[in-house]
């Protein structure tokens, strides 16, 4: 499969000065900037840039991010499942997961989650791929927001939906744990109908169901 990896940039005015989103990011350029302090989540900065450029030196890897300045304030991973997780069932080459999305408090209701996915579809790059993101509500950062489980689910959806990605339905028993949780799928018009199908059968276990 061709890993389509084409950079495209945008700029949005930001107090005195502009936010830069841009991607997909070589580890070259990953490598000379910094992580912002607050970009926690899920490591501590410092890791987590280390695991950015290590996303990004894959074949299939891509880190779009929105950076003020020299600092990543926002970032957004795509890549191959983890092999221990069912959605690397069969080796699809052309199944990607939408990852991590993160975005440093005092940058958050700017729009950024979403510019940046935008910006990874840009230019039919991932047209000749199924991209897919599992949401479990125990990730989502709900003292933060202030929102309740249905109003963060509901963000999200929009998010997702803002590049063509809608709900899938599926038995895998994570996101069968919680009705808040769901698997959100977008369909490249390239793919073909071979590889919709074996995703159907990652989607299912139980063949009853679809």
């Amino acid at each position: 499969m061709e890993h389509r990896k084409m950079m495209h940039a945008e700029r949005l005015p930001y107090k005195d000065r502009e936010l830069v989103i841009e991607g997909p990011i070589p580890a070259d350029v990953l490598s000379r900037l910094t992580l912002h302090h607050d970009l926690d989540a899920f490591r501590r900065p410092l890791e987590q840039h280390k695991a950015l450029i290590e996303i990004s030196e894959l074949e299939e890897g891509r880190i779009i991010a929105a950076r003020d300045g020299e600092t990543i304030v926002g970032y957004v991973t795509f890549h191959y499942p983890d092999e221990l997780e069912r959605w690397s069932e069969g080796g699809m080459k052309d199944l990607i997961e939408l990852g991590a999305v993160e975005v440093a408090d005092e940058y958050r209701s700017l729009g950024l989650g979403k510019r940046m996915i935008q910006t990874a579809f840009a230019g039919d790059q991932l047209e000749n791929a199924i991209v897919y993101t599992t949401e479990y509500y125990w990730h989502w950062d709900l003292e933060a927001t202030g929102l309740n489980v249905w109003e963060y689910r509901t963000m999200m959806e929009n998010l997702m939906k803002a590049v063509g990605m809608v709900w899938f339905a599926t038995d895998d028993p994570e996101i069968c744990a919680h009705p808040a949780n769901c698997l959100m799928v977008r369909i490249g018009r390239e793919v073909p109908l071979s590889s919709v199908e074996q995703f159907d059968q990652v989607r299912f276990r139980q063949r009853f169901m679809y």
